[in-house]
């Protein structure tokens, strides 16, 4: 094996990413060195490469979403993970600072619990899309008070509800948290009330959403909180994926009656977003406290994503573009997605 691979790099705030080549690390004891076969795009990397959001030294690595195959391990890592293992995992420099770790180069360490064996009925087109979607959109279920698993390191037993008109609700699910957090919303027994563009109803329904209003209508709050009364469902639990954060709160305000709520939101919160009284509402983010950490990634990752995968419960979502160009295109890739998008994740293969 060689002992040096390609990547990108971000030398300063605002400039294009640049490729060169940088010597392989050796894992340590709970991590695995990862030959990656595809990336995903997410917002936050553009926001990163432009703004220098959450970004502390130079030159750095961005990326947070790969998948591919073992071709390291560390001396302690699980017995499921060996050598010629496919693998998805969140490959993110937020959780383990230092430019091996980042996931925009063809080999990257990353913690044993932040992977999830691929089982061969997902390619690596669709093995890309699940990490960071899936942190982000349990990082909030969990602040709102559902968990992913009810036993750390069970690996089956999974929270959910037990009444049949207890319903929750994800605001902007087309996007690739949003489509992930119907998903896991409706494999724990909520019936799910979405909001997604027109032409993407069908697709979302199609992931387990119960019903889908459009967020571009001027009555949609009306529209909500009536058809969620006459179904004689109850929503105290909200996930805003993206949108309209204040029509999002006053939406759960609308319905929560006269119980308390709590709305989770993906993106960073707008400092005048106005949150009513007998409502709550948070910025998702993971425990800072590295064993709290730990405890949570294993979680979602062993627990709840690699078993989700093997029994063919989740699929990938949304829809995948894929940019064939290897890491040349990941400029590009970052200016289509900060020009928008829409139900679409953009996936490099190198």
């Amino acid at each position: 094996m060689s002992t040096t691979h390609q990547t990108v790099i971000l030398s300063h705030k605002g400039e294009p990413l640049t490729i060169t080549t940088r010597p392989t690390p050796k894992p340590g004891p709970n991590e695995l060195l990862i030959e990656v076969h595809t990336l995903a795009i997410n917002p936050v990397d553009h926001f990163q490469r432009d703004y220098g959001v959450f970004i502390k030294d130079y030159p750095a690595i961005l990326g947070s979403d790969v998948a591919g195959i073992i071709i390291e391990t560390g001396s302690s890592t699980r017995s499921t993970l060996k050598i010629g293992t496919r693998v998805t995992a969140l490959a993110s420099t937020f959780f383990t600072p230092g430019n091996d770790y980042g996931a925009f180069q063809k080999r990257v360490l990353v913690k044993e619990d932040f992977v999830s064996v691929l089982p061969n009925s997902f390619s690596f087109v669709e093995g890309a899309c699940f990490p960071l979607a899936v942190m982000t959109s349990w990082n909030g279920w969990i602040w709102a008070g559902l968990e992913p698993m009810s036993t750390i390191g069970s690996g089956t037993s999974t929270t959910t509800t037990t009444s049949t008109n207890e319903g929750v609700f994800v605001w902007g699910a087309s996007s690739s948290v949003g489509t992930l957090a119907v998903q896991a919303a409706k494999l724990m027994g909520f019936k799910v009330y979405a909001t997604a563009s027109q032409q993407h109803h069908e697709y979302i329904l199609g992931l387990g959403a119960t019903r889908v209003f459009d967020y571009q209508n001027a009555n949609v709050l009306d529209q909500i909180v009536s058809t969620a009364r006459s179904d004689g469902v109850s929503i105290r639990i909200g996930y805003l994926a993206t949108g309209d954060q204040q029509l999002a709160v006053n939406t759960l305000d609308a319905l929560r009656g006269t119980d308390n709520a709590k709305l989770a939101i993906a993106p960073i919160v707008d400092s005048e977003l106005k949150v009513p009284d007998g409502v709550e509402s948070a910025f998702v983010s993971p425990p800072q406290d590295p064993d709290e950490l730990r405890e949570r990634s294993r979680s979602i990752f062993v627990n709840w994503l690699e078993n989700k995968l093997a029994a063919k419960e989740l699929v990938s979502s949304p829809h995948a573009k894929v940019i064939q160009d290897g890491l040349e295109s990941v400029n590009g890739a970052l200016d289509e997605l900060k020009a928008g998008v829409s139900c679409l994740k953009i996936v490099v293969e190198l």
